[in-house]
């Protein structure tokens, strides 16, 4: 059916908006349903039932909180798809009007297909009697060719061409719109059943990128992008709570990783975009998508779990080697917070999700002996340099993803500073391997790390300064664990390894490797720089296991580097991290430097 003048001058366009409000009204229902389930019912059920039956009851409630979940995204995809129709429809309808107020002002005759009959007016050249009126039609380029008035002296032509091209252009518009949100919401309904699978959430994905593209002038452009994490946080707070939810149905990709947005918030946001990635990556079969959908599915498992302290997921992406920010511990309510940097390797995958998460939950529960308002995170926030076909050469370690990881880093921790509701929280930056390097990155750029007041250095091959002094924080609140076997708190500086290749495999049965070149024995410059463990770099050295050595009985180990932050395979150093990011260092022994 053909959109006519009188149609789109007389749409309700707060019809659409208050069909609107019923979408949103479902789509919260389903997602408080889902807020139940899982605050409420699941941590019941597993704090006192076992068993069987009670393993079963648990797989229905979570089978349900997941149909809820995809209930909550379509419903609130409809909602905005409705009020973005409405809101692009206001201004062809605004045209239009404006058109036909001209025409009737003027005694014009605007006719139902859009045509324009003006009276006689002017004097002619001969006689000077009024010039006869007309009628004008809608121009082949509306605006391009005014009516020239050497042709048509009437000046009335020129004016009722001028409305009509107005009064088509405006119908064109609409009608276009019109057509393109059709297309969109016949695409958004559900499959028959009462399960949700995999395949739908890939729909789903395919859904919330069509509305996304379609709401582009209504929501995106107003995501302040290119603001600081404190205005951010004020732009959230001034939102009404209608525009809160249609940005998180929307756009949970983009608030749940806006530094400045509160934790809850983000949280909420992510899961609901775990879900629409692992949908966009379903099916694929290339082996970076299959990769990180393992490491995806892992987290989402987790999150399911019902962990303590509770999961929060404060960034997930698949750009580069992927996104995952994950805090054990609400970090706007506690009183310490640490963030802790992976390093070399380390992308969205399976062994992350369940190692590198394991060390933030490891560093939370060691902090809450000491301090219940604990907070521990894991940042995998840029992308770690990763090795080619796992061998890692020094050729990989370079200083620029450490100088972008840095930046990013610090946009993170000025957002913690900026939502945390505790005034002043005491934050932690701990740095593993490589993430020590983009640790000491942050420190260099204007300010320093945001609201840190410790930093906590493991398995480093330096951190890009010489001294701790020049960290930012004070050398009495830079730490370090360097273990006695960790070959990579010995590499050789640049300087020294450019006579040859060293080589070694991570995590493999092979090595490529010679001793006396790995191992830094002469001095103590390391790969980017002094050696955060020795005198002259002026930290403190904090007790730590010696670790496995490289090469034994067992064969080749790089186990000294990962046990860090493990309380059974190296009990005193997580226990020495838990106590510094609690704020309790004076309590460790510390060592004496290399």
């Amino acid at each position: 059916m053909t959109l006519t003048w009188a149609q789109l001058r007389d749409l309700k366009c707060g019809e659409l908006e208050g069909a609107a409000d019923g979408w949103g009204r479902a789509s919260n229902r389903a997602d408080a349903g889902r807020d139940r389930i899982e605050k409420q019912l699941l941590t019941g059920l597993r704090g006192t039932q076992r068993g069987a039956a009670a393993e079963a009851a648990v797989g229905r409630l979570q089978q349900m909180s997941r149909n809820l979940q995809y209930v909550y995204t379509e419903c609130g995809l409809l909602r905005t798809t409705l009020n973005s129709l409405a809101h692009e429809l206001r201004a062809p309808q605004r045209a239009l009007r404006d058109a036909l107020d001209d025409a009737e002002n003027l005694k014009f005759t605007v006719h139902a297909d859009g045509s324009v009959t003006y009276p006689a007016a002017g004097d002619g050249l001969i006689d000077g009697k009024p010039l006869p009126g007309g009628t004008a039609s809608v121009s082949e380029a509306p605006g391009l060719l005014p009516p020239s008035g050497l042709v048509a002296p009437n000046p009335n032509v020129a004016r009722a061409q001028d409305i009509a091209d107005r009064v088509a252009k405006a119908v064109r518009t609409a009608a276009e719109i019109d057509w393109r949100y059709a297309r969109i919401l016949r695409e958004l309904r559900a499959e028959e059943g009462l399960k949700v699978p995999d395949a739908t959430w890939t729909d789903a994905a395919g859904d919330a990128a069509a509305v996304r593209d379609a709401a582009r002038g209504y929501l995106k452009d107003g995501i302040p992008r290119d603001a600081s994490p404190a205005e951010r946080k004020a732009w959230w707070a001034g939102l009404t709570d209608e525009q809160r939810e249609e940005y998180l149905a929307v756009y949970p990709d983009q608030i749940g990783n806006l530094d400045g947005i509160p934790a809850v918030v983000r949280d909420a946001a992510n899961r609901d975009n775990l879900q629409l990635l692992m949908g966009k990556l379903e099916g694929r079969d290339d082996a970076k998508s299959e990769t990180q959908l393992a490491g995806l599915r892992e987290i989402d498992r987790q999150l399911r779990e019902g962990r303590q302290p509770p999961m929060f997921l404060l960034g997930i992406g698949d750009q580069g080697n992927g996104r995952a920010i994950v805090s054990f511990g609400n970090p706007d309510t506690a009183r310490n917070v640490s963030a802790y940097v992976p390093g070399l390797n380390t992308s969205l995958d399976e062994d992350f999700a369940k190692n590198d998460l394991k060390r933030a939950w490891d560093t939370a529960k060691g902090a809450s002996k000491y301090d219940h308002s604990s907070a521990a995170i894991v940042w995998l926030g840029y992308d770690a340099p990763q090795t080619p076909d796992g061998l890692a050469s020094l050729a990989v370690m370079g200083d620029e993803r450490a100088e972008k990881g840095g930046k990013s880093f610090n946009g993170f921790m000025a957002g913690l500073s900026a939502t945390s509701e505790t005034g002043d929280p005491h934050l932690t930056a701990i740095g593993h391997s490589y993430g020590s390097r983009t640790v000491g990155a942050a420190t260099q750029h204007d300010g320093g790390i945001p609201g840190v007041d410790d930093i906590i250095l493991v398995g480093s091959p330096g951190v890009g300064v010489d001294r701790a002094e020049d960290l930012g924080v004070g050398k009495e609140h830079v730490f370090v664990g360097a273990a006695e076997n960790d070959v990579v708190t010995k590499l050789p500086s640049k300087q020294q390894s450019a006579a040859g290749v060293v080589g070694l495999v991570v995590g493999g049965p092979k090595v490529a490797y010679m001793a006396g070149d790995i191992a830094d024995q002469a001095d103590d410059d390391l790969w980017f720089g002094k050696d955060p463990a020795s005198q002259a770099f002026g930290a403190r050295r904090f007790p730590v296991n010696e670790g496995p050595p490289l090469i034994g009985g067992g064969g080749f180990s790089l186990d000294a580097h990962s046990q860090y932050f493990d309380p059974k395979r190296d009990a005193v150093s997580a226990d020495s991290i838990a106590l510094i990011a609690t704020g309790r260092s004076r309590e460790i022994k510390m060592e004496e430097p290399r």
